[in-house]
């Protein structure tokens, strides 16, 4: 997105639209997916647990954690990744106001 036409957008679409573009990769969800199965996990766990290359792991992980969906704390020679649940509540609320005002306005349209 060029630097001038983002004037046009709030800073909360700005910030939504990177998470969501984040999320936009299947090794992605599948990375959080597993978080929430397990809570916390080592980038080798992924790389079992997904079947991708350590690399490719690590460059998810590092998409993920620059929108802030997941944190990490070192442990170590290992960092540990979990679910960042303050982000993952920024993200809901802002879909369940989708659901809110798709609920009060039952239209048919279209």
């Amino acid at each position: 997105m060029g630097v001038t036409k983002t004037e046009f957008y709030t800073e909360e679409q700005i910030a939504f639209s990177t998470i969501i573009k984040a999320l936009g990769h299947p090794a992605r969800l599948a990375i959080i997916d597993h978080l929430l199965k397990v809570n916390s996990c080592i980038c080798n766990d992924l790389v079992n647990e997904i079947q991708l290359a350590q690399p490719t792991i690590s460059q998810h992980l590092k998409e993920l954690k620059n929108v802030g969906l997941i944190k990490g704390n070192i442990e170590g020679a290992s960092i540990c990744y979990c679910i960042d649940e303050k982000v993952i509540a920024k993200v809901q609320n802002y879909f369940n106001r989708f659901v809110e005002v798709l609920n009060s306005k039952k239209s048919n349209c279209c």
